[in-house]
């Protein structure tokens, strides 16, 4: 029954993503919001709702490793599976205000959660601990992130509006009346629930399956459980890559590896202190140097193309059958 609950899951993220990346493409077409933004919004943080009830329920459960875990791997999943994938199949080009701004944003936020953690190395204590205070220090940046988001969706839409109202013709007006922003909203619905109604059955039936084997809970959060939250952004990356919307498919990650650091993260330490496995803090340097390498490839050339797509696809491979030699 696991197995067909599996593949129920996949084919809900799939046309779930099919419609959430048309319906909120469309919005940000009739709003005159850049894609970007709607990727590194309303995308990322829809998207990244699995790994969020996933991580705070652990947390709850006093799961802390699968908490911890989830978010991990999740993001690495992201940086090295998700874009390495959509980079392969359609060069993604990288906006300017990727490469001077949301990347170093989210590369200091990865810097930040290690040191907030690695308690054992840095003051020399016991055990490694996400605080509640700790945790608050990241809601606080989460906030932050989600103002500025604002002011520049706000200010990029009014740009948008003073260049329209200088030119302005009839096929524009027809584009708006053939797309109504009702059933674009409709469709972004309905695609974000079937996303996250397909990510809850596909953790939690490969979950169960996983088990069966006997596999650690901390395995499990960085591999099985991790990959499985991921996959609306894999596949809402991989479909927006092939629509062309290259701004959807990066922001959709950049903006989900925040939400699950700034957000994820910190509300599930300010709900109950996380105590943190040495081991996650080498898999955290681990995403630290996977961002760093990203962003390389992102910066150089301004996109990622299929040479740098496939080296990133082989990190995860790699890291992956480093994770299980070593479980």
């Amino acid at each position: 029954m696991n197995y067909i609950l599996l593949i129920v899951g996949f084919f809900l993220l799939v046309k779930g993503a099919d419609y959430f990346v048309d319906g909120s493409s469309n919005i940000a077409k009739t709003l005159k919001i850049p894609p970007i933004i709607i990727g590194l919004t309303i995308v990322a943080f829809g998207t990244s709702a699995p790994e969020a009830a996933v991580s705070i329920t652990a947390s709850l459960d006093g799961q802390n490793g699968m908490a911890m875990g989830n978010v991990l791997g999740s993001n690495i999943f992201n940086l090295l599976m998700v874009v390495g994938a959509a980079g392969f199949i359609k060069t993604l080009h990288v906006e300017k205000s990727i490469l001077s701004k949301e990347f170093p944003f989210l590369l200091l936020a990865s810097i930040l959660m290690i040191v907030l953690s690695a308690d054992m190395i840095l003051t020399h204590s016991t055990t490694n601990m996400l605080s509640r205070f700790d945790g608050l220090i990241l809601l606080i940046l989460f906030v932050g992130f989600v103002y500025y988001l604002i002011k520049m969706a706000l200010k990029a839409r009014n740009i948008s509006l003073e260049e329209t109202s200088i030119s302005i013709d009839a096929d524009v007006v027809v584009s708006t009346l053939e797309q109504p922003i009702s059933k674009s909203i409709i469709y972004s619905i309905c695609g974000m629930v079937a996303i996250i109604f397909g990510g809850k059955l596909v953790v939690s039936s490969a979950s169960y399956i996983a088990s069966t084997f006997g596999v650690s809970d901390q395995l499990i959060g960085l591999t099985v459980v991790a990959i499985g939250t991921s996959l609306p952004e894999f596949v809402t990356s991989i479909i927006a890559a092939t629509k062309g919307e290259s701004d959807i498919a990066l922001g959709n990650v950049i903006g989900s590896n925040m939400f699950n650091i700034l957000f994820v993260l910190g509300i599930s330490a300010f709900i109950s202190p996380m105590a943190i496995e040495p081991k996650l803090i080498i898999d955290g340097i681990f995403m630290i140097i996977v961002t760093c390498l990203t962003y390389f490839f992102a910066i150089k050339r301004k996109d990622v193309n299929k040479a740098e797509s496939l080296i990133l696809i082989g990190l995860y491979l790699s890291y992956m059958t480093y994770l299980i030699m070593t479980a």
